[in-house]
């Protein structure tokens, strides 16, 4: 089976995770939620794996940083996300840190990767 190099990355290896995670835990939120935050965090929670896939095969590398900026933002929208869901306890103080832990991780990598990019 052929691997794409996006698949390599310990980044895209790190948001798809996050997506796991993020599904996981939304599936303990209330019915109610179903379309509202559940819906927006597991969007978002893919977005960041979709677009750091997606950007690895532009050909220009301002285009491959564009989408990394687009992985990132998606990521901090989790967190927001995430930062409400501690507000109305849907999840625990230790889900919400440790999702904290994941953006934190993947945020750093994502930018490290988009400026190699941007000086390529």
């Amino acid at each position: 089976m052929h691997i794409y190099s996006f698949e390599k990355l310990e980044v895209w290896k790190e948001a798809i995770q996050l997506a796991v995670n993020t599904y996981k835990i939304t599936d303990l939120y209330p019915n109610e939620e179903k379309f509202g935050l559940v819906s927006q965090m597991r969007r978002s929670s893919v977005s960041v794996s979709s677009n750091i896939a997606e950007g690895t095969v532009r050909l220009a590398n301002k285009n491959k940083a564009h989408f990394m900026t687009i992985a990132y933002s998606s990521t901090l929208e989790l967190l927001n996300q995430s930062i409400i869901s501690k507000e109305f306890n849907f999840i625990s103080e230790e889900s919400y840190k440790n999702i904290r832990l994941e953006v934190e991780s993947i945020t750093n990598k994502i930018n490290a990767l988009k400026n190699h990019f941007l000086k390529a």
